[in-house]
């Protein structure tokens, strides 16, 4: 029996911690559809007991498998509702100390390097259409920047972080 309380699962820890279980994943499930749910609530779900649920997710974020727990904001309500991705191309490989630096403006809510015809992709949200070509003018002016596409979203179907199933 592990430390868990699981019979069937007796594993040496990986790297990290040990591999989340079938019990975790239910319950890294429950957490990303609603993280201020109590562990009162999650324990009846799961049938386990409050504080087991409790020591599940102290070990989950040592592990590093919670990252943190944020609220999902609305754009559009905050007065940002145009939803862009920006395909950044560079001279090189464009992660420069200045194209890092757009992470720190408020418009931009991911970065990622990328393979294929662009070297980064942006995921920004402005005010309007004027504000984007503010931003896009900043993006440009960072050396090595040979170019940009930009895609508005015009709805959003699905947005959501991995699934744990």
């Amino acid at each position: 029996m592990d430390i868990y309380g699981d019979p069937k699962r007796v594993q040496s820890p990986r790297q990290g911690g040990r591999a989340p279980d079938v019990v975790d994943r239910k319950l890294l499930g429950l957490l990303a559809e609603d993280a201020s749910r109590s562990y009162a609530e999650l324990g009846e779900i799961l049938h386990l007991s409050p504080p087991a649920v409790h020591e599940r997710v102290k070990r989950l974020r040592r592990d590093g498998v919670i990252q943190g727990t944020v609220a999902r904001l609305d754009g559009a309500r905050l007065g940002r509702p145009l939803l862009t991705f920006i395909h950044v191309d560079t001279a090189g490989w464009g992660k420069s100390e200045s194209m890092l630096a757009l992470a720190e403006l408020p418009e931009v809510e991911e970065m990622h390097a990328v393979t294929g015809d662009a070297c980064l992709i942006l995921k920004v949200r402005t005010e309007n259409p004027r504000m984007l070509e503010d931003l896009l003018a900043r993006v440009y002016a960072i050396e090595g920047v040979r170019g940009t596409r930009s895609y508005v979203v015009l709805s959003s179907h699905v947005e959501r972080g991995p699934r744990p199933l």
